[in-house]
């Protein structure tokens, strides 16, 4: 009887809520019946967990994901990644115009390509991205660390946000720490944590494997968002993501300038290329003043947007990857 009143009320919420008249006499059967009908045609938004697989595949590992911890951290990795609705669906459309730069890259370093979702953890592809601690750019270089692979910075020019040469940059870091540790969800870890601190950490835990260490939240969660942002990007109807072939960035073509002398005014010279100032800045954000100075004579290759690709036209979009859409 104490079930049968607890049934009642929670349908009578349900049907409340809906503004339906309340079925006080109805069977039980009929009632349980009711209840599932009610929450899937009357409940206008439903709030559901995305399964966990049993394993998942990285860098062409088998990764088993059965065990309590590891289960509970991709839990949590893919429930967050399909509930910041905005910010994941944002990344998916740029991920059309950036992974096709990326990828080649990756594959001419023998850098696997599931380190792409690695740029896409660290800076949801925002090529202007900026951490408080001051790392910058898709691949989140802090100024110390790009400096030692080959990034120009100081205040005139800034390679972090020049993806081709940060993504090269990325890949030299990347196939140092694999030397180091012969895996590369390991070597995932160390981008975010440094080298030095997953192999002390290695060597104190008694383990092998970073995934089976005892990290900072942030490293600990950072090997499972990988592993998550991997599930989002092959499947994102899985995860409620929706998107038509006209709503993904295009790919912008450029036409590319070789540049061995300062520009004092670069507002000028975008002009005199037929673009303005802020799309000469877009396409080139590694430029960080209104000047090139280039006093060392330097060699830089600027990049002019092609002016039938400045403007949309979604029938010409290509779709990198099938899956992002439905027909």
């Amino acid at each position: 009887m104490k079930k049968n009143k607890i049934s009642i009320l929670v349908t009578a919420t349900l049907t409340l809520i809906a503004g339906a008249s309340i079925p006080f006499l109805l069977s039980n059967e009929q009632l349980e019946e009711h209840q599932r009908h009610s929450i899937k045609s009357e409940v206008p938004y439903m709030v559901t967990s995305p399964e966990v697989p049993e394993h998942v595949t990285f860098a062409g590992k088998k990764i088993d994901l059965t065990r309590y911890d590891r289960r509970e951290r991709m839990d949590r990795e893919q429930m967050s990644f399909t509930y910041m609705h905005s910010t994941t669906m944002l990344t998916i459309k740029r991920a059309n115009r950036f992974f096709p730069i990326v990828e080649p890259i990756l594959k001419a370093n023998d850098i696997p390509d599931d380190f792409k979702y690695l740029m896409v953890i660290e800076s949801n592809l925002n090529k202007l991205a900026k951490s408080p601690a001051g790392a910058a750019g898709m691949w989140q270089f802090m100024q110390g660390t790009g400096k030692e692979y080959g990034l120009e910075i100081n205040t005139n020019i800034d390679e972090r946000y020049n993806l081709v040469k940060a993504t090269n940059a990325a890949c030299k870091y990347l196939k140092e720490s694999y030397a180091r540790y012969g895996d590369w969800i390991t070597v995932a870890a160390a981008y975010n944590a440094g080298n030095g601190r997953i192999t002390s950490e290695l060597s104190k835990q008694l383990v092998e494997n970073a995934m089976d260490l005892w990290l900072v939240e942030e490293t600990s969660r950072y090997m499972f968002r990988i592993l998550a942002a991997k599930q989002v990007f092959e499947n994102p109807q899985r995860f409620g993501f929706l998107l038509k072939k006209e709503q993904l960035y295009p790919v912008i073509s450029y036409d590319e300038v070789t540049v061995t002398t300062g520009i004092e005014n670069l507002a000028e010279y975008a002009k005199q290329k037929g673009i303005t100032y802020a799309q000469l800045k877009d396409a080139n954000p590694w430029l960080r003043d209104r000047s090139l100075e280039n006093k060392s004579k330097r060699t830089y290759i600027l990049s002019i947007p092609q002016l039938e690709d400045m403007y949309y036209n979604p029938k010409k979009t290509k779709v990198h990857s099938k899956a992002w859409v439905i027909d």
